[in-house]
C-alpha cells in the first residue's frame, strides 16, 4: 500500500481514492483537468505586490509586510511551504519589527489556486498564530473553498513526488 505522507490526516476513503487515481496513473489527469493554469507571480517584487493586495483586501488592520518572497531553500522535508516571520531588533533606543513572508520556490510553477492559498495561509497567521478554528475560518473567508484547496494541494505535492514525474 503506497503511504500518502501528505494526505495521512484524512480519512481513509479519501486516502484510497487517491490511491485509487496513482494505481490506475490518472492523478496527473485529475489535477490537469482541475489547475490547468499557472500564475504570472514570477518574481519576488510581484509576490510581494501579490500579498500586499490580498492583505490589503481582507486584512487591512494587520501589520504591514517587509518582505516577501520565493525561498528556494523552504522545502518539504520540513513541511513547510511557506513561512510568516517576525523578526524584532533593537536599533538604537526602539524595537523594529520585520514582517516576512516566504513562500517555497516550487509553486512558482503551481497554478494560481495553490499560490493564493499558500499566501492566504501565511497571511491568515499574522492574525491567528495557532492553527485552529478561528484560523481555519479566516482563511475560509479570504479564500472560499480553501479546505479543497488544501487537499487537492496534497494531491499535487503527492503527484510531484511520484516516479514518473522525476
Amino acid at each position: 500500500m503506497t503511504v500518502l505522507k501528505y494526505l495521512q490526516a484524512y480519512p481513509a476513503n479519501l486516502q484510497d481514492q487517491v490511491r485509487q487515481m496513482i494505481a490506475s496513473n490518472r492523478l496527473g489527469d485529475y489535477l490537469a483537468q482541475r489547475y490547468s493554469e499557472r500564475h504570472q507571480v514570477q518574481s519576488d517584487k510581484a509576490l510581494y505586490a501579490y500579498t500586499q493586495a490580498i492583505r490589503q483586501e481582507y486584512l487591512r488592520n494587520a501589520p504591514n509586510l517587509d518582505k516577501v518572497l520565493f525561498d528556494n531553500r523552504l522545502d518539504l522535508t520540513h513541511r513547510a511551504l511557506g513561512l510568516h516571520t517576525a523578526v524584532s531588533r533593537v536599533q538604537g533606543g526602539k524595537l523594529k519589527a520585520k514582517k516576512e513572508i516566504r513562500i517555497a520556490s516550487l509553486f512558482k510553477e503551481a497554478a494560481p489556486q495553490f499560490l493564493r492559498m499558500i499566501v492566504v495561509h501565511e497571511l491568515a497567521h499574522f492574525k491567528e498564530a495557532e492553527h485552529n478554528k478561528a484560523f481555519y475560518q479566516l482563511c475560509e473567508y479570504m479564500q472560499p473553498g480553501y479546505h479543497q484547496l488544501e487537499f487537492d494541494l496534497r494531491v499535487y505535492l503527492t503527484w510531484r513526488e511520484l516516479p514518473a514525474q522525476d
